[in-house]
Parts: C-alpha cells; structure tokens; sequence
C-alpha cells in the first residue's frame, strides 16, 4: 500500500514552480520526526544559462541544509541515495526525460532511436516513484508545462512531446495532489 504524499507541480518557464515546490516540501517534512530535505537535480550546466540557473536553485536553498543529488539519468539509483526519513524533491521531469532522450547521443544512438528504450526508462521511473512511496519517504515532483503548443511537424520534437504527455499524464494519476504554477500562482487540479 502506497503510504507517502506525491506532489506534482508543473507550469510555465519561470513560473514560481521551484520555489513553491521547496515550500510543500517543507511542509510535508514538518510532520516528519526525523526530516531530511533532498534535492535531486536533473539538470546539467552544458551551458552559461544552465549555469546560472543551477547556481540560482542552490543560492535558493543555501543554509536550509539541503542535501542534492545530482541524478541527470538513471533515476532507480536515487534509491540507493536516500532513506526513510527523508523528503525528496525532484526538479525536474522535462530536464530529465531531455537526458534519457538523447542518452546515448555520445555513442552515435541517442536512446529514443532504439526500440523500447524510453519505455524501459519509464518503466523503471514508475517503479522507483511507487518504491520511495512504500518506503513513507513525501515527493514533491516538478515538471515544465511544454505541451501548451501543437504538436510539432519534426518527428523527434513531436516524440518528446508525447512521451512528455504521457508521463504528465501518469503523474496526476499517481499524485495525491496535482498543481499548475502560472505568474506565482497556484492553481490545484487534484
């Protein structure tokens, strides 16, 4: 039986998201004898605005005694990474699923090119969220409202945006609460 809180929040670029996220997080973690706040970051600084944006995210949480966990790929090993007691955001689902998309790349293949491999890392995304949820540990999951568009005419745009909907989707089946952040402001769906 699934026993802990599973928060999704997702909306606009620059939509207060993060922020709002660490708050429900501390909240869940209020309740908590022993509270250890996580923070697993997808993001990789490739460049000087994603530099800037994790410096940002960490300037955030400076002296709130967070602990981050930099999961860029291969989530099942967050498993590895925590333990009861603690409270875990995840920020966030678009960066990762952008990582597990072209992973590969480097190698000639990126992993949505071979058969089965998105799903394969969907599956175990699923599995390792339902794993953290047996084990009484809150998550307060973050993810970027992109689906706003139509769907694009070039093939690998498109995917992601599919597989972006369908992991949208499974969340806010799965989640206790569900909430879209525009402008700062909360609107909660379920």
């Amino acid at each position: 039986m699934v026993s802990s809180e599973l928060v999704f929040i997702t909306g606009g670029v620059r939509s207060g998201k993060s922020a709002y996220a660490e708050k429900c997080l501390e909240g869940l973690a209020s309740t908590m004898p022993k509270k250890h706040l996580v923070y697993v970051a997808t993001g990789v600084a490739f460049d000087e605005e994603m530099k800037q944006r994790i410096a940002r995210h960490q300037n955030d949480r400076a002296g709130q005694q967070w602990k981050t966990i930099e999961q860029s790929t291969d989530f099942p090993k967050v498993l590895t990474k925590v333990k009861v007691g603690d409270a875990i955001l995840w920020d966030c689902v678009t960066t990762w699923l952008t990582n597990e998309f072209y992973d590969g790349y480097e190698k000639g293949v990126s992993c949505f090119q071979k058969e089965g491999c998105l799903e394969r890392k969907f599956i175990a995304m699923q599995n390792t969220i339902r794993t953290l949820r047996k084990r009484s540990i809150p998550l307060v999951v973050v993810s970027n409202e992109v689906l706003d568009e139509p769907l694009s005419t070039s093939y690998e745009v498109s995917l992601y945006q599919q597989w972006l909907g369908r992991i949208h989707q499974w969340f806010v089946a799965e989640a206790t609460t569900a909430i879209e952040m525009e402008y700062g402001q909360m609107h909660q769906w379920k």
